[in-house]
């Protein structure tokens, strides 16, 4: 991967922390390049890491590698149709522009056997903490396939899911995810200043909470389900505040959440596949 080319289109947050994950694993940042319509984004690059960019998206395509569409999904059907002239078969595109299918970026490439990558990643990528699933075209070689998992690895956990229509179920899931567990943490700390604390306290203790929580579910070999029974005493507080929350139908609410969310993450994926005029 070291001795590749890579192009983004886009320079924003996605695109400044895949850079940022590359570098920081070894990557050569002379072989990185960006072209943004913005000047202070790519002035604003360009000054924390020494790669190449420029104002043309065409240019910043010649002769890569991998390029990398990271633009808003709004944008990228007229990004990837002005690419399409000077494609070259032998380019890995992977785009993080959310709900865009890969039949529509290829038949908007025109160009039918082009190797697409859609791929997923979420906010935490922005401090390489990140949760992506990636899924390929046919035409994606097996160097192709390690190559795209090697760049969004960089910022985080990175898996393939085989079957296209499943994306819908990871944007419901680690997609929209981290707002549900913001919305959660702000629930806990509301409540604890309704309770006396100060907000602080709150704040620190429920994040650093949340945060020991998901370490010890990412390090431990059991499931969620058991390290949640390990931690509830019978009879103790921890068995009366899961009591409530069953009560209260929270289980209900996270399928009735997920469902949703995948079903406008389908409605989307619709709406921007069309072509426009």
């Amino acid at each position: 991967m070291k001795d590749c080319k890579i192009t983004f289109i886009g320079g924003g947050n996605m695109a400044r922390s895949l850079i940022g994950g590359l570098i920081s694993d070894g990557f050569n940042p002379q072989h990185i390049h960006v072209s943004d319509p913005e000047p202070l984004c790519l002035q604003a690059l360009g000054d924390k890491y020494p790669i190449n960019t420029y104002s043309s998206n065409l240019k910043a395509a010649q002769n890569c590698d991998v390029l990398i569409l990271a633009v808003k999904p709004q944008q990228l059907q007229s990004v990837v149709k002005q690419l399409a002239a000077e494609w070259r078969s032998d380019t890995l595109l992977i785009s993080i522009a959310a709900g865009i299918r890969l039949d529509d970026v290829s038949r908007w490439l025109e160009h039918d056997d082009a190797a697409i990558v859609r791929a997923m990643p979420n906010t935490p990528s922005l401090v390489q903490a990140g949760a992506t699933a990636l899924c390929a075209n046919d035409f994606v070689s097996t160097p192709q396939h390690e190559l795209a998992e090697s760049i969004l690895r960089s910022v985080g956990l990175a898996l393939w899911v085989e079957d296209e229509e499943k994306m819908d179920a990871v944007t419901a899931l680690s997609g929209s995810g981290p707002a549900y567990f913001f919305l959660i943490m702000e629930a806990m700390e509301f409540a604890a200043t309704e309770m006396g604390l100060d907000a602080e306290t709150a704040r620190l203790l429920c994040l650093q909470t949340a945060f020991g929580a998901a370490k010890m579910a990412l390090e431990s070999e059991e499931s969620t389900a058991t390290l949640r029974e390990r931690v509830t005493s019978p009879g103790g507080t921890t068995e009366r505040a899961l009591h409530e929350l069953e009560d209260g139908g929270v289980r209900g609410l996270f399928e009735n959440a997920l469902v949703a969310a995948a079903l406008r993450s389908r409605e989307l994926a619709n709406q921007l596949g069309e072509d426009n005029a």
